[in-house]
């Protein structure tokens, strides 16, 4: 056999083997995209009740799920608006849509998320009577080297944290990965997103929060070793609070909890 026809049996043979490969990959992706898409809803459900700090090992994900309310706000007026399927949107997708999702000035975008959706997400844990429980928001903002996206959780006075956990970032694991750290979250509920006049003020500390800290409830402890992703979590709870972000829908959340006098 020539060193020719041995060339090209040895192209043929590895074009058929990487032909075969890539029917096998992609036949895979596509049977398989239906659980994923699955498992990332459900993934989805989870930190959403984690925030809330409604995981019950008891019972389902989908039995827990049951008692959140999803609804549609406007951001702009902080107005709930009525779609035929709320569960259905995608607030990432409709971020990138000219017609669905703005671009935010330099000076605006403290979050560094560059563009935003005119509308988001909310989710309205109820208890057993069917009251308002907690109102859980998604936020997000860039770190050091990803953008954190994560779940925020308030108590009904649209003040008061519950509790704040990121399901999808890529900071570096030990350090702004740290995020994740169940003793780093812990510190969150009691805390508070806004100042005695309505300011939102959560600030990065330096240093380890206690009792003795002036101001206290607006403060949170830096990631050892990673000033940026913290800055980071600073950065996007001040923008979501804010009049940019959530800030006119919890306004309104305000003046009803104050018009109930809960």
């Amino acid at each position: 056999m020539s060193n020719k026809e041995s060339v090209s049996k040895t192209i043929t043979v590895a074009a058929a083997v990487c032909l075969v490969c890539s029917i096998i990959v992609s036949t895979a992706a596509v049977v398989l995209k239906p659980k994923q898409q699955v498992n990332k809803a459900l993934d989805k459900k989870q930190n959403i009740l984690a925030a809330a700090g409604l995981s019950d090992p008891n019972k389902s994900v989908d039995e827990l799920f049951e008692q959140i309310e999803i609804r549609i706000v406007d951001i702009a007026s902080g107005d709930y608006v009525d779609v035929e399927d709320p569960g259905g949107y995608d607030q990432r997708k409709a971020a990138k849509d000219p017609e669905m999702g703005v671009i935010l000035d330099g000076d605006i975008d403290i979050a560094g998320i560059k563009r935003q959706a005119k509308r988001a997400t909310v989710y309205l844990a109820k208890n057993e009577a069917g009251e308002l429980d907690s109102i859980i928001l998604p936020v997000h903002g860039y770190g050091l080297w990803s953008t954190l996206y994560g779940f925020l959780a308030l108590e009904v006075d649209g003040n008061t944290i519950k509790g704040l956990g990121f399901y999808d970032h890529a900071e570096t694991p030990g350090l702004g990965g740290e995020v994740d750290n169940p003793k780093w979250k812990a510190q969150w509920p009691g805390k508070k997103l806004f100042d005695a006049e309505g300011n939102p003020a959560i600030t990065l500390y330096k240093g380890t929060v206690d009792s003795a800290t002036p101001n206290a409830e607006v403060k949170f402890d830096t990631l050892s070793g990673a000033t940026i992703t913290s800055r980071g979590v600073e950065n996007l709870m001040r923008y979501w609070a804010g009049d940019h972000g959530f800030g006119p829908y919890l306004q309104n959340i305000h003046k009803q909890f104050a018009k109930e006098g809960v």
